[in-house]
């Protein structure tokens, strides 16, 4: 019996074959790459925590090591994650902080030195502005303003804020220029990251 490829019968069946071969293709792929994109992963987040302690410009097994080096402890609070580091006999606190920005999910890391200081940060994105958002992350420049400013006042209040205009400049980050509302986002992000965060000085 000849096989008649016009009819629906053979159409359908043939796009019910090609559908389940490609959607076998696509799994063994996916499995095949989900340990490698893992990984990519999880140099990422180590990058990023390096970066707020102010190291920079590593390849990837420079970074394993050297986080490796300085990440002396991991714990979690309620979804946030605290890493206890030592830098040059230094202990420095890093905090991980998410929130939301002008287009969707903000987050960074915050290194604390001992006094209660910022000791340096790091801010993502997932959709910002390019060039005005996006800001928060591609300057490093803005990041650096971070550094020295005190998070806490004597009561335990969080202080640390990104403002439009800079009246303390202990405590006060001026906005990322045309990007308000981002700014807005990480001005949030800290005030609720941090509020149940101690100062080093104190007992976690």
């Amino acid at each position: 019996m000849k096989l008649n490829t016009n009819s629906n019968a053979y159409i359908i069946i043939y796009s019910a074959v090609l559908v389940v071969i490609v959607a076998f293709l696509l799994a063994f792929v996916y499995t095949a790459l989900k340990p490698m994109q893992d990984a990519n992963v999880a140099l990422d987040v180590k990058k990023q925590i390096l970066y707020s302690l102010n190291i920079r410009n590593l390849d990837g097994a420079e970074a394993e090591a050297k986080y490796a080096e300085v990440v002396k402890n991991e714990q979690e609070q309620d979804g946030q994650k605290i890493y206890a580091c030592e830098i040059d006999g230094k202990a420095v606190k890093v905090v991980s902080l998410k929130g939301m920005g002008l287009w969707g999910g903000i987050s960074g890391y915050l290194a604390i030195d001992p006094e209660g200081k910022v000791y340096g940060a790091y801010f993502n994105h997932e959709g910002e502005t390019a060039g005005l958002g996006a800001e928060i992350k591609d300057s490093q420049a803005w990041q650096e303003k971070f550094i020295g400013k005190q998070i806490w006042d004597e009561q335990g209040n969080v202080v640390l804020s990104v403002v439009k205009k800079v009246e303390n400049p202990a405590t006060q980050v001026d906005c990322v220029t045309g990007a308000t509302l981002t700014s807005n986002g990480v001005d949030a992000m800290l005030k609720d990251g941090l509020k149940n965060v101690k100062p080093n000085a104190e007992e976690e």
